[in-house]
């Protein structure tokens, strides 16, 4: 790559890191509180999931809408839209805390997850302006981000709560006027840094560097990639992998408030899950440009499954606060592992549209774990669903293993 590209690579991938660290930031402080704020305004525990699947679900159709998005305005345009919804809709959610209305917290959930979508898809943006040795490392750049919200949004819950208490106002609504304050800065941050658009670098790097693109003539269809097996080894370990780690952080809070738990005991331990998620991200790329996408696969399967079943062992703060860790480590190896597997697959005419279907599935997956999170917490309780969790984190670990020995065969023929 010629030193002008890795310039504007290094600038982008910078700008992206930003928007990553406040965009971040604000939806974990809302993470934080979402279980706690369905159970409260809809009376029903049963329900305690309900507002993280709407949001997820939101986020999972919208992501491929966010794929043709990206396409036809840019990167820049297209994420500097999303976090403009963000915006919104934490200012809906502030104000449907404020007047007690399950309705309308639903609403705000909608555009905070179409907002999340938009976000997510910025790891990818990264990838596309850089060589594929460097993706990793490119990718994981960008989702360290998550380091600076996972320290600032769950501890600005508590001091936000204080805050908007002095105003008559539940205390549970500050977090989500701290989340539309980051969006904000976080969109001006995207529409004034994030200049050339990556769309356009990823082009050149495909025209400088023809040999990095795998495949070459006219785009496949997205069921057609999904067809090939690093493909799929790469979309599986990335769905599973979030929706495990749904399954139980998003109960987490709720399981440690029902034992008589405060907010920052509760912050302390989404905080350690958090770290766990994003603190790592730059030993997890460049593993995954040096040890290989399947191993760090392979490991961060192996962690899910021993994260969940530590999650059961006790419901005091520092179990459950290592057991989160874990969890969150264990998300971050597949996550970036399988992302930047997805993004040696694609050519440019190919990456938009099948990483938007890609984060379709991931939404979807992830949806339907914090929607059965709530009912196997309220029927079985947490310790079951622990268990069920670790089951699903087996899934990547076999098909991994299986197209690893796969692969040496071919080597081998």
């Amino acid at each position: 790559m010629t030193t002008n590209l890795e310039s504007i690579a290094r600038k982008i991938t910078t700008i992206l890191f930003a928007q990553q660290s406040l965009a971040s930031a604000g939806f974990i402080a809302a993470a934080t509180l979402n279980s706690i704020v369905g159970k409260e305004l809809s009376q029903n525990p049963s329900w305690a999931g309900v507002p993280t699947a709407v949001y997820l679900l939101a986020g999972a159709f919208s992501a491929f809408m966010w794929g043709y998005v990206f396409d036809a305005i840019g990167r820049r345009k297209g994420l500097t839209t999303g976090l403009s919804a963000g915006v919104i809709g934490s200012s809906v959610t502030f104000y449907a805390i404020a007047i007690h209305s399950f309705a309308l917290f639903m609403l705000g959930m909608i555009l905070m997850g179409i907002a999340n979508a938009a976000v997510q898809l910025g790891r990818f943006a990264a990838a596309e302006v850089n060589k594929p040795e460097n993706r990793g490392r490119a990718i994981s750049n960008v989702v360290i981000g998550g380091t600076v919200g996972s320290v600032i949004g769950p501890f600005v819950a508590g001091p936000a709560g204080n805050l908007v208490n002095t105003w008559e106002i539940d205390p549970l609504a500050g977090a989500y006027l701290i989340a539309a304050i980051l969006f904000a800065i976080a969109a001006v941050v995207v529409f004034i840094g994030l200049r050339p658009d990556p769309r356009e670098i990823g082009k050149e790097v495909a025209e400088k560097f023809p040999e990095t693109i795998i495949r070459k003539g006219q785009a496949r269809g997205v069921f057609e990639i999904l067809r090939q097996p690093a493909a799929m080894v790469a979309v599986v370990s990335m769905v599973l992998g979030q929706m495990v780690m749904v399954l139980v952080m998003v109960i987490t809070s709720l399981h440690m408030h029902d034992h008589q738990h405060g907010l920052t005991d509760i912050s302390a331990v989404i905080a350690s899950h958090t770290f766990g998620m994003f603190a790592f991200s730059i030993i997890s790329g460049r593993l995954a440009d040096s040890w290989g996408r399947e191993k760090v696969i392979l490991s961060g399967s192996i962690t899910l499954v021993i994260a969940c079943i530590a999650a059961s062992i006790s419901p005091d703060v520092l179990p459950l606060g290592v057991a989160l860790f874990l969890l969150g480590l264990g998300w971050n190896f597949c996550f970036v592992g399988g992302s930047t597997l997805l993004a040696d697959q694609l050519s440019p005419a190919e990456r938009a549209r099948t990483q938007g279907f890609n984060d379709l599935l991931v939404g979807l997956a992830s949806a339907f774990g914090s929607l059965e999170s709530g009912f196997i917490f309220a029927s079985l309780g947490y310790n079951m669903m622990a268990y069920v969790s670790a089951g699903f984190a087996l899934i990547p670990i076999i098909i991994v293993i299986l197209w690893m020995m796969r692969k040496s065969k071919t080597q081998l023929a």
